[in-house]
């Protein structure tokens, strides 16, 4: 029977403001496991390749029950998007050997019980395992659902991403330029704002911490208004969004990055403005939309491998890494997708 250690990355406790690298524990087991599944468990024993950092996961590691997602346990492995390859399973739908993208542990190796989380891919040297966790995971899914279904754009809409450059902005503002629109993006470093205008594709864009109002900013960039805003951020930005939307707005509310850690989030002071501009704002969560799965796959996979979309990662490696990884999420550290490598076989 082959055995192995098994290094881990525990919470250790609820946080209340932005997490820290020492709110998180890496661990490594005092014994080494074996590599099977028992028989009769339905479940799956894989080796964790790539793992996602998301600034969803801020909202797990505080004792608040009424979100969309169960918060971690403190004390436990901390949970997340990954790809992993089979090393045991006692699955018909799965075989030693398989690749597999979903809910994993932030680990060496996970046994997964709730096996339907978890999706077969295949290893295309066409497109890197990784990208399965951005591109073609979750949120490549969020981005597609949210532009596509939340925002019903139309040929030559005005459009407007927030923090452009994240795993989710950069595919809504090339969804949305592939579309016939133009679109206009918010990131925090002029390292970023260049790789929207030469890399992504974007109309124009702007360092948002250079901007000293983003009412007047907007008005800039959008002076017949705003069609369409897609935002990850909340707070002020949504705010002069909402001001400079054209009749028969679209907002669709995807983050609120910045109100994660706010013991007192801001609060919007010109909602009048969805009366008399007819404005529709909606939140969503990509798992309503899952009928569009295949769809998005099938989108994507092909303007990808044509060379029509352009994805940006932000790759770490070892899992020691992940806690820095996860925290430099929210000080806009990442260039991109920020993926852990913690084993490339």
């Amino acid at each position: 029977m082959a055995i192995a250690s098994n290094k881990q990355v525990l919470l250790r406790n609820f946080v209340k403001t932005t997490p820290i690298v020492s709110d998180m524990e890496l661990k490594l087991s005092p014994t080494e496991v074996p590599l099977t599944v028992p028989a009769g468990s339905g479940a799956i024993l894989v080796k964790n390749l790539y793992l996602s950092c998301d600034p969803y996961m801020r909202g797990r590691m505080r004792d608040f029950h009424g979100s969309y997602i169960h918060p971690f346990t403190p004390g436990s492995v901390i949970e997340g998007f990954g790809v992993s390859r089979v090393i045991d399973s006692d699955n018909p739908d799965y075989s030693a050997g398989d690749y597999v993208a979903g809910m994993t542990g932030w680990e060496e190796y996970s046994v997964i019980v709730k096996c339907q989380q978890m999706r077969k891919i295949q290893n295309n040297d066409a497109i890197p395992l990784s990208y399965h966790l951005g591109l073609l995971g979750m949120p490549g899914f969020t981005a597609y659902c949210g532009f596509f279904e939340i925002c019903a754009p139309k040929k030559g809409d005005y459009v407007f991403v927030s923090a452009a450059s994240g795993a989710v902005g950069q595919l809504v503002g090339q969804f949305a330029k592939a579309f016939g629109c133009y679109v206009v993006g918010s990131a925090g470093t002029a390292e970023k704002v260049n790789l929207l205008k030469t890399k992504l594709g974007f109309d124009e864009a702007f360092n948002y911490k250079e901007e000293v109002d983003f009412n007047a900013a907007l008005k800039r960039y959008f002076p017949d208004g705003i069609d369409v805003y897609f935002d990850n951020v909340g707070g002020a930005m949504l705010e002069a969004a909402i001001q400079n939307m054209k009749l028969f707005g679209r907002i669709a509310v995807c983050g609120m990055v910045s109100q994660n850690s706010q013991s007192d989030p801001n609060g919007i002071h010109n909602l009048f403005n969805f009366i008399s501009k007819r404005i529709r704002l909606q939140g969503f969560v990509q798992s309503d939309h899952l009928h569009l799965h295949p769809q998005f796959l099938d989108y994507v996979t092909k303007e990808y491998t044509q060379g029509k979309i352009t994805y940006i990662e932000d790759m770490n490696y070892g899992l020691e890494n992940a806690p820095d990884a996860l925290v430099g999420l929210f000080s806009g550290k990442n260039v991109g997708k920020q993926v852990i490598c913690v084993s490339k076989d």
